[in-house]
């Protein structure tokens, strides 16, 4: 199957800029947009209706985000996984439309801490799956081996599910048949896929999905997978950091589309509004050249972009 670049209009979704935009959430029952800036050690809100906005200021950076069966937030952080109430001010005043940020100090409750070394490690991408655990993998900060590891978030009790074989853990979404879970590890340019047990919240059977290539210096380097998102027919949509462009990819690993980017460094997508066709990617500004940010104005901001195939509904993490 040939792929071809599609040129729809990317829009900006909120024009702040920050440091390591990412995991963007849409929460299907308040129709409001969730992520993170991770070295801007915050949790962002929009409401895209009217462009209302806040932010939670946080002790601990935030890497990955549910929505609450219960209300509220799950965000893993340096420090360990907590819950943050967001509907204390979910009334008229926070979302007013006026342009102004408002700034909060986190209501954050601790709900398991770190399982590691948080001066080497901290926990990096995450996701609900249909049963509502909560997977979070780690980034290996050293870089100088493949020691990160993946855990699971269970009705409050916290599991190792694998260790090693990865340095940056990324790119997690889950089939619609609920039977594979994708993986990237961004440090080896690679997406896995495993057979998954929605029943035991296990995986098995790893298959290379998508090997990217990783020579930097090559011309025609096209970026590294981050975050991403597999929509209702089953296709796994990919940020590529420092590439410019989102993949669509099929069930099978080929590239269905290529949406180029007025942002070098994407980090993460989402699908969200009414219909979940709307495709919200988040990027990062964060150690990028004078050069590389005056090319490209817009890493840092959340932007948008409508899609043919609706996204899947985010399950929420079941206390």
């Amino acid at each position: 199957m040939t792929a071809h670049t599609i040129e729809p209009a990317v829009d900006v979704a909120w024009s702040g800029i920050m440091q390591v935009g990412e995991c963007p959430l849409w929460h299907p029952q308040e129709r409001l947009l969730y992520w993170v800036d991770i070295d801007g050690r915050a949790v962002h809100r929009l409401n895209p209706a009217d462009g209302g906005h806040r932010v939670w200021t946080m002790d601990s950076e935030p890497s990955a985000l549910a929505h609450s069966a219960g209300g509220g937030l799950v965000v893993a952080t340096r420090r360990g996984v907590v819950h943050l109430d967001t509907r204390t001010d979910a009334g008229a005043g926070d979302n007013d439309g006026d342009g102004d940020d408002h700034v909060d100090g986190a209501a954050v409750t601790d709900l398991v801490a770190a399982p590691y070394d948080t001066s080497r490690v901290r926990f990096n991408d995450g996701r609900a799956d249909p049963a509502g655990r909560f997977w979070i993998g780690t980034i290996y900060e050293p870089r100088d081996r493949p020691a990160a590891e993946m855990y699971v978030l269970e009705r409050g009790a916290l599991r190792l599910a694998w260790s090693g074989g990865m340095t940056n853990s990324n790119g997690l979404a889950f089939s619609p048949d609920r039977r594979t879970m994708y993986h990237a590890d961004t440090a080896a340019h690679r997406v896995t896929r495993y057979a998954y047990d929605v029943a035991t919240g296990t995986v098995s059977a790893p298959q290379l999905f998508r090997q990217f290539d990783s020579d930097k210096t090559a011309p025609d380097y096209g970026g590294r997978p981050d975050g991403a998102a597999v929509d209702s027919a089953g296709n796994y949509w990919c940020a590529l950091f420092e590439g410019a462009r989102v993949l669509c990819l099929s069930p099978q690993g080929e590239v269905l589309h290529e949406i180029k980017l007025p942002a070098r460094c994407p980090t993460m997508v989402t699908f969200g509004g009414a219909d979940l066709r709307t495709l919200y990617i988040t990027t990062a500004s964060h150690n990028r050249p004078p050069a590389e940010l005056a090319q490209y104005p817009h890493n840092g901001r959340v932007l948008q972009v409508r899609v043919a195939i609706a996204g899947q509904p985010e399950p929420a993490y079941q206390e």
